[in-house]
């Protein structure tokens, strides 16, 4: 089946192609290691997970870069404010080495919870400074850059598509930016590439380059990067919705100024997720980490079941009911495969087939339609509930499908639970009743054993008990 995806340069569905065939490069906005990630940005995590493991599930053999911005990340777009993992590391008293190891630690800690799968290369943006002033250089030479009051500036004015990604209108945005002013750019929208010691004097992090010694602006690094590791032109290139006017817009002004052709194929952004009526940020105070729901008790993977409640290019409202409702449904969800897994033992179906078959088949149309996981989730359930097909091939069949969701059903285990000899007896006793059609007697034993904190399950293999 073809895949689809909503390419944001051109904002449009259109069938994807690949520019090496069978093969998918593949590049994402990677965090920012001066504090923990927050659930929004584990969000666009957890879709381009399921982005990249719908693209294997098709045989495509994917190349996934993610950088690690452990340097030049202000905390203004805009080339204002101040260094991020400065600030950080002055309010916590320690290096910005340290900062950045802790936080890259605790990201791919988180990740690894999500059942997020390990980028291909995972780039720290201080291991590639070479790679970024190279890159500059190739700017430079092509007549895209000037220099003033210490800083080498990119001029938005010499790229005649600028702000393509965007739909921006670049005479509205030299006539009046209402962004705080620096009076060195030639226009309010022009970003730094290197920065000297003429800005931020107690700036650690700094190195050697042709424009002085200093650091690089925020978004040379991706561009830089995802060219060092997949090339001049490659297939995709994911991140947030927020990043689409600034900084994905400045990565594509500088790396096709360096090339003089096109990036990247196709531009996947992931939207927000909400608390009421904000988006989740950092800068807001709103966030809330993976930690602090695991602490509440939930497991992170109820979360990721949250996510794919919601397509990836619609808002998610985040609230802890909604999230309990997740966990009770991926709880029941494991549990229904933790029973099909100890009915079949190993005899586990070869091939997916008969009723089976169309439920797999929706998924898949589902799931190479712009990865619409709402429906996809659909079709498990639809396929579990469905009394008609054999346990063993629809175990089959979803754990199949769990390549692209992810959620780790393969692990489910029956929670064996232990009863006394009472409990025994009731439990007897009722199944005697039901047999018998005193269904008032059954029902009066349901409802005892509920007090005791067992909860039945009638199903065609018999009778189910687990703990309330």
């Amino acid at each position: 089946m073809q895949l689809k995806l909503f390419n944001s340069m051109g904002k449009t569905l259109q069938e994807f192609e690949t520019i090496k065939t069978g093969q998918v490069g593949m590049y994402t906005c990677g965090p920012t290691v001066y504090n923990y990630a927050h659930i929004g940005n584990l969000r666009t995590y957890i879709f381009e997970d399921i982005l990249r493991r719908t693209l294997e599930f098709l045989n495509y053999r994917v190349t996934h870069v993610m950088n690690i911005t452990d340097v030049g990340h202000l905390t203004d777009d805009a080339d204002m404010g101040q260094d991020k993992m400065l600030l950080s590391a002055q309010e916590k008293g320690e290096t910005v080495w340290e900062i950045a190891d802790f936080y890259t630690k605790a990201f791919f800690n988180d990740t690894t919870l999500l059942n997020i799968k390990r980028p291909t290369t995972a780039c720290k943006a201080t291991d590639h400074i070479e790679d970024m002033i190279d890159l500059i250089k190739r700017i430079e030479k092509n007549g895209y850059t000037y220099f003033k009051g210490g800083n080498l500036y990119f001029n938005i004015s010499k790229k005649h598509d600028y702000g393509k990604l965007a739909n921006l209108d670049t005479k509205a945005l030299k006539a009046g930016a209402r962004i705080e002013i620096d009076k060195n750019k030639k226009n309010p929208h022009d970003f730094v590439l290197w920065f000297t010691k003429s800005k931020f004097k107690r700036q650690i992090m700094m190195w050697d380059s042709p424009w002085g010694n200093g650091y690089p602006g925020w978004h040379i690094e991706c561009s830089a990067m995802s060219m060092r590791y997949l090339g001049d032109n490659f297939d995709i290139h994911c991140g947030g919705v927020d990043h689409i006017s600034v900084h994905h817009t400045n990565e594509i002004a500088q790396a096709e100024a360096a090339t003089e052709k096109n990036w990247v194929n196709f531009w996947i952004h992931g939207e927000f997720l909400v608390m009421a009526k904000d988006k989740m940020s950092k800068s807001l105070g709103n966030f809330l980490t993976l930690s602090s729901l695991t602490q509440k008790g939930y497991n992170p993977l109820d979360y990721r079941y949250l996510c794919l409640q919601a397509h990836y290019r619609s808002q998610l409202q985040f609230s802890l009911e909604a999230l309990e409702a997740s966990h009770r449904a991926r709880n029941n969800l494991v549990e229904k495969i933790a029973y099909l897994k100890k009915e079949c033992g190993s005899k586990i179906s070869n091939s997916i087939q008969g009723k089976a078959k169309r439920y797999y088949n929706s998924f898949i149309e589902n799931a190479v339609n712009d990865l619409n996981m709402p429906r996809c989730l659909s079709d498990l359930w639809n396929l579990i509930k469905d009394q008609e097909i054999d346990s063993c091939l629809k175990l089959k069949t979803a754990l199949e499908m769990d390549k692209v969701l992810g959620l780790k059903l393969k692990e489910a285990k029956v929670e064996e639970v232990k009863l006394d000899q009472e409990l025994k007896m009731l439990i007897q006793e009722r199944n005697k009743a039901r047999a018998q059609k005193d269904f008032k007697r059954a029902d009066e034993i349901r409802k005892m054993l509920a007090l005791r904190g067992i909860i039945l399950e009638d199903t065609r293999q018999g009778v189910r008990w687990k703990k309330k």
